[in-house]
């Protein structure tokens, strides 16, 4: 089978690859806590009829909940305890936060991570989630494959003549497609250069900075194509976020590191 060419090339995590990848699993739980939290909240708010008309989640905001008043004691008790509760899940993220900043540093892949940060909507944490979960994006020969990896590709159904195509796939790792989703949201806005990812792209080649210049103006273009169109946004994001995972591919194979692959 290895001298017919019948083996597909894997790719093997070492355990710092692994580590970092339990460390930012360890903040996506953070955040879901935090939200779960501040659901709670609000639940418990809306019961009340208690109404925040700007956003919230702000200093105003934390004001306003001292300035509540209600009928019976005990619910000064639950609002204090929710309060507790999400000041405690905010803490423990950014706590999380900050440790995937310190130990990026010490990462084989973090020079991956930097590149993929030129791109619009990937910062620090969504750069170095996707490419914990993914690992070595390089032994793809091509951005189908991470496509198809990421289950963004239309799905199939085909007998005889009939080719019927449905929703995407959604198959393998279902935390770097919602990456990629999230991210994708960010170019329905017309393509600039934020001061952000100014500052992002400051110590990045010229090469990896005119790929980022390059997926934001067609991606950008091609969302509000598929929008005048009149495809659902849902629609159109998903298709947006499966033209990125193309780019992050050609980014990251830009980025010169060894390769550990295996034969199995």
């Amino acid at each position: 089978l290895h001298r017919a060419g019948e083996l597909s090339a894997v790719w093997i995590p070492d355990p710092a690859h692994e580590a970092m990848r339990d460390l930012v699993r360890a903040r996506l739980a953070a955040v879901r806590s935090l939200r779960q939290a501040r659901q709670q909240l609000s639940g418990f708010l809306l019961r009340h009829g208690c109404h925040y008309g700007r956003p919230a989640w702000t200093q105003m905001h934390r004001r306003w909940l001292a300035g509540l008043r209600f009928a019976q004691p005990a619910h000064y008790i639950v609002l204090e305890d929710h309060i507790a509760t999400i000041e405690a899940a905010t803490d423990r993220r950014d706590r999380l936060t900050k440790q995937i900043e310190i130990m990026l540093g010490d990462w084989s892949l973090a020079p991956v991570v930097h590149a993929l940060q030129s791109l619009r909507g990937m910062a620090l944490v969504t750069a170095a989630t996707m490419i914990a979960e993914l690992g070595d994006l390089s032994r793809f020969t091509n951005p189908r494959q991470l496509m198809a990896y990421l289950g963004l590709v239309p799905s199939e159904h085909s007998s005889g003549a009939t080719r019927r195509q449905g929703g995407i796939t959604k198959a393998g790792n279902g935390t770097a497609r919602r990456m990629l989703i999230e991210a994708a949201w960010s170019y329905r806005f017309p393509a600039r250069v934020s001061r952000e990812q100014l500052l992002r792209q400051e110590q990045l080649p010229k090469t990896i900075r005119d790929t980022a210049w390059k997926a934001q103006v067609r991606l950008c273009g091609r969302y509000r194509k598929l929008t005048k169109a009149g495809k659902p946004a849902t629609t159109v994001t998903t298709a947006i976020a499966r033209e990125l995972s193309g780019f992050v591919w050609s980014i990251a194979c830009q980025v010169a590191r060894p390769l550990n692959t295996a034969k199995v």
